[in-house]
């Protein structure tokens, strides 16, 4: 079974019960210019979307979130940092009332940001912003909980994941 399919059953199984996501945006330099990448995870942390802009507004917030509801359909919580273009897009959206700020509320939202801050601080910085796409597009399939699969099926679904993270490297 692919990872992908892994996911469409979790989110199905989640949609039956109250649904929360996290929204967050992180500064990403890539050849040292600012982009913001952002991301909606899940109330388990699983990385649902993932969306790279060069601005951080409320065009590009309602472009991630338009993104983000026609994938994964509608949550019913919404935890955000108190950006104002996070309001004005699901304003226009009509769907400010599942929005939720509070301090601590998007812990799960700026944890999941690790990898690309522990990559970006250190000399593997992004050098092409196809990269970082890449990247966000293999790191959830390392985050698995190791308690929630058998030994075997945990390290056969890391084997794949890191043989997936090779065939990006090599091209």
């Amino acid at each position: 079974m692919f990872a992908s399919e892994i996911r469409r059953r979790r989110v199905k199984r989640m949609r039956s019960s109250r649904w929360r996501w996290h929204l967050d945006e992180v500064i990403v330099k890539i050849n040292c210019e600012r982009h913001y990448l952002w991301r909606a995870v899940d109330h388990e942390g699983e990385v649902l979307e993932s969306f790279l802009t060069k601005t951080r507004d409320k065009k590009a917030a309602l472009k991630f979130l338009k993104k983000s509801l026609k994938r994964h359909g509608a949550a019913d919580e919404l935890a955000t940092e108190r950006l104002r273009s996070y309001g004005a897009a699901l304003g226009e959206l009509g769907i400010r009332d599942r929005r939720q700020t509070g301090r601590w509320m998007n812990n799960r939202g700026e944890t999941s940001h690790q990898p690309f801050q522990r990559r970006d601080r250190t000399m593997l910085r992004f050098r092409r912003m196809r990269m970082l796409q890449r990247f966000a597009s293999v790191s959830n399939d390392f985050n698995q909980g190791r308690s929630l699969s058998s030994r075997s099926l945990f390290k056969a679904n890391r084997a794949a994941a890191l043989a997936a993270w090779r065939g990006l490297c090599a091209e």
